[in-house]
């Protein structure tokens, strides 16, 4: 059963793409451009942006920091001034680095605490009153699997995603009956600039284009969660319900960490 309203038809929808110059969000702005979206795609290097730009005639780059609320607020407006709506809007800006507790960095953990999750706060203090107003709209937030249970590596990271899903379970509660879309995207590793720093063994790696179809797919069937690949992601929803012991036990011998 669809959990929200099914986004098929995407001529003449006004998107925007929250951290939409690289990876995952670049490939996912290009496939809707593609599918006849008026996109707008958010980062903070304009050269990026000026290249989206470039290969995508008609889209729109707005510089914007997820960490400054000014810098959003100015590109909502600028959006809102050029296209009068907001259908949907995308959030997958993020950062990763890879730390353990024997190597604790406070000042990298409140980094990704400041862009996962507090930058996701700040989009929705610009975006939650324009879809409020209009009555319609949809929010999706880039999550991880890696938010399900805790992993070796991700101290930094996986607290910030599963704090991620937490948000968009509420934020459906809430906005649903308002005639609002909320999804939250899970995937698993993704060959992106983040994934390019790992040194271990990435199960699954799947392309960009290959996430965005995925993501398309998704909002097509009005999906609340969307997770990719469905192997790894299955697996580790199926070993997250085990008992605490079986679940420590497996994680160290699986990663040998």
């Amino acid at each position: 059963m669809a959990l929200n309203p099914c986004l098929t038809d995407w001529h003449g929808r006004v998107v925007w793409i929250i951290g939409g110059t690289t990876g995952i969000g670049r490939a996912t702005a290009a496939r809707l451009h593609a599918a006849g979206a008026r996109v707008v795609v958010s980062g903070r290097r304009p050269e990026l942006l000026a290249n989206f730009e470039h290969d995508h005639p008609g889209s729109l780059g707005l510089q914007a920091d997820v960490t400054d609320l000014n810098s959003l607020r100015a590109a909502s407006a600028a959006v809102l001034h050029r296209h009068g709506r907001l259908d949907l809007v995308f959030v997958c800006s993020g950062h990763y680095r890879a730390q353990r507790a024997t190597a604790f960095d406070l000042a990298e953990a409140l980094r990704h605490l400041d862009i996962n999750q507090a930058g996701v706060l700040r989009v929705l203090e610009v975006v939650l009153p324009v879809f409020l107003q209009q009555g319609h709209g949809h929010l999706s937030l880039a999550g991880s699997v890696s938010g399900y249970r805790g992993l070796p590596q991700a101290l930094a990271y996986g607290p910030t995603k599963a704090a991620l899903i937490n948000l968009a379970e509420v934020l459906h509660l809430d906005l649903s009956r308002a005639g609002i879309g909320v999804s939250i995207v899970n995937p698993g590793f993704v060959d992106t600039p983040l994934t390019a720093q790992n040194d271990h063994a990435m199960p699954g790696l799947m392309t960009p284009e290959a996430a965005a179809q995925r993501i398309l797919q998704g909002w097509a069937r009005g999906r609340f969660e969307i997770h990719f690949p469905r192997r790894l992601s299955w697996t580790l929803k199926l070993i997250r319900h085990w008992p605490d012991r079986w679940y420590f036990t497996f994680v160290h011998a699986f990663t040998g960490l």
